[in-house]
């Protein structure tokens, strides 16, 4: 491991940044086998819009599993697993058994 700080590029805004001995450290400790890529600032600003949902929101068009219905959902459908649109959803989650809390003495 490199015992200098170390100028690094940050692919986001372009500026250099300070790799310090101490923050790789940190990383070897963690296991981390690269080095960060962006700098202070664009990382925080990059975890701070993780936040919005709306950003990430997938909207796929399927056809429910129960009533043959085209609906759409907020997820990307796995292969194999049933979708259903909102009104077979709502009703498979009405009628569900709830489950009860085991008592034991």
């Amino acid at each position: 491991m490199d015992q200098n700080d170390r100028m690094l590029k940050c692919i986001e805004c372009g500026q250099d940044f300070v790799f310090t001995v101490g923050e790789q450290v940190f990383f070897a400790a963690k296991g981390f086998q690269h080095s960060p890529r962006r700098c202070k600032r664009c990382k925080a600003k990059r975890s701070a819009n993780r936040g919005e949902v709306s950003s990430y929101y997938i909207e796929t068009s399927a056809v429910c599993s129960q009533c043959g219905k085209k609906t759409t959902v907020p997820f990307k459908p796995r292969m194999g697993r049933p979708v259903y649109c909102r009104e077979c959803f709502q009703q498979r989650r009405s009628s569900a058994p709830v489950a009860q809390p085991s008592t034991s003495v």
